[in-house]
């Protein structure tokens, strides 16, 4: 394939970054068949007769591609045109324009949300602290034209929050449509995956609640705007990811508002993209002027940085596993204790009481052991009553977004800094949250009404056909 074309639909794990997507191939009985290469690159298949037939190329679309992440690298084509750094620069440039010429209300309100994966990796990568990659960050995107910048930890607060409370829901069986094992919803690799692959069958095991990028998007785009002063359609809102995926989960018609014809998060850039955007500018991110947090929603504490236990994919498995063992069982867990089974990236944990496991739960990163996953709920064997699925190996600090150094070992080491420096940040469980509570109040009139479910939850659905008109060519 050649430099710039688009990988589609890896798993990301063998190395080979080949495209999964099932190939129909005409067999014959009782005929074995040999696959041969041309210099021009073609393929052909060679009959026992010797009698060669050229093969076709696989047309991808954007809808055919799982999205995964493991497969797409900052040096190729952006999957969505909008979903840019060049869009952010447009944009910016118009304000720019705007205010020269006097129309100040042709401004818009920029908005830059960051992924604490995102930060964590950029940290790694200049060899910087959290805090200081949060405020140099914050720094350069205001130098730019930004007017705000936001953390998305504190969004994660509602998503864990959320999460939880549908879990034991579900446990409890208050929604008959809504079966065990719950499955974590917060990766788009993965709901892509499923809803593409499995349709209706996997779909309603899925947890409802939005990532914690999307519930930042409806934070933003009802409740911000209106403390702005502003429509939601005069508010840029662009958040800062470890994995591509988020850009198609951003541009899902789910989060579109067509009312004022605005996606709630309307522009989704890379770790990856990011340092791009300081190499066009000239600049290192340790020579960039610090500046002070936004810290409306931001999840500081003083001048401190916060963030939640188990792990640099959010720690889903662990909010939920203890708040589950205390509302259910009025068990009080201090300590997750993880038992390592085929992987390193597959894991379980289980609650007992009185000698009887009552709770049981996994952690499945990655495509093979998702795949895995998903075989024994389709079969009725799955032992679990909630998994954690990423479909990056290692989670999201390894998503395919973020900076990437291009040599294998040296990769290896940037993301062990980053685990690192995630795992050294003091954390907080959502409950700790003293703003989160008032939002509940304020924003959305408290919990379990049509708002609440509106602003943080979502639905999903099987894609039963491949229509879109742009074709990736191999």
């Amino acid at each position: 394939m050649d430099k710039g074309q688009k990988r589609a639909a890896c798993c990301g794990e063998c190395g080979t970054k080949e495209c999964i997507k099932p190939v129909k191939v005409e067999k014959t009985a009782g005929e074995v068949g040999k696959i041969k290469i041309h210099n021009d690159g073609s393929y052909v298949q060679v009959a026992q007769t010797g009698e060669e037939v050229k093969l076709q190329k696989a047309k991808i679309t954007l809808n055919d591609c799982l999205a995964c992440s493991g497969c797409i690298t900052s040096a190729e084509a952006v999957l969505i045109t909008q979903q840019s750094q060049d869009e952010l620069y447009r944009v910016l440039q118009q304000n720019t324009q705007a205010a020269q010429d006097g129309e100040t209300s042709q401004e818009k309100l920029v908005v830059i949300s960051i992924s604490p994966q995102s930060r964590t990796s950029l940290a790694a990568r200049y060899n910087l602290s959290s805090l200081e990659t949060a405020r140099k960050l914050t720094g350069f995107f205001k130098q730019l034209g930004a007017h705000y910048v936001f953390d998305t930890t504190f969004t994660r607060d509602f998503s864990l929050q959320e999460s939880q409370r549908e879990f034991v829901q579900r446990f409890q069986g208050n929604d008959a449509s809504a079966p065990l094992p719950m499955l974590a919803s917060a990766c788009p690799g993965w709901i892509c995956y499923a809803e593409k692959t499995h349709g209706e069958y996997v779909l309603p095991y899925i947890s409802t609640t939005k990532s914690p990028q999307q519930v930042m998007g409806s934070l933003v785009k009802d409740h911000f705007s209106k403390q702005q002063g502003k429509p939601p359609d005069q508010i840029y809102h662009v958040t800062v990811m470890p994995c591509f995926d988020k850009k198609l989960e951003a541009s899902r018609e789910d989060f579109y508002s067509d009312v004022y014809r605005t996606r709630d998060v309307d522009c989704v850039i890379t770790s990856g993209e990011v340092e791009a955007m300081l190499e066009k500018e000239g600049i290192s991110l340790v020579d960039v002027t610090p500046a002070d947090l936004d810290t409306m929603f931001s999840s500081t504490s003083g001048a401190e940085l916060l963030s939640h236990s188990g792990g640099g994919s959010g720690g889903y498995l662990e909010h939920i596993f203890r708040y589950a063992a205390r509302e259910l069982f009025g068990q009080d867990v201090q300590s997750v204790n993880y038992k390592t089974l085929r992987n390193k990236d597959f894991k379980e944990v289980t609650l007992e009481v009185e000698g009887k496991v009552v709770l049981k739960f996994a952690l499945a990163y990655g495509f093979r052991n998702i795949q895995n996953m998903v075989q024994k709920i389709k079969r009725g064997k799955s032992p679990y009553h909630f998994v954690e699925v990423m479909a990056c190996p290692s989670g999201c600090l390894n998503g395919g977004g973020q900076v990437r150094i291009g040599d294998k070992e040296a990769d290896k080491d940037l993301l062990t800094r980053a685990e690192e420096l995630y795992s050294a940040l003091p954390v907080r469980t959502p409950e700790e949250n003293p703003l989160l509570e008032s939002l509940y109040s304020e924003w959305l009139s408290g919990r379990d009404n049509e708002k609440a479910r509106r602003m943080l939850h979502t639905s999903y659905h099987p894609v039963e056909k491949m229509t879109n008109a742009l074709a990736i060519k191999w």
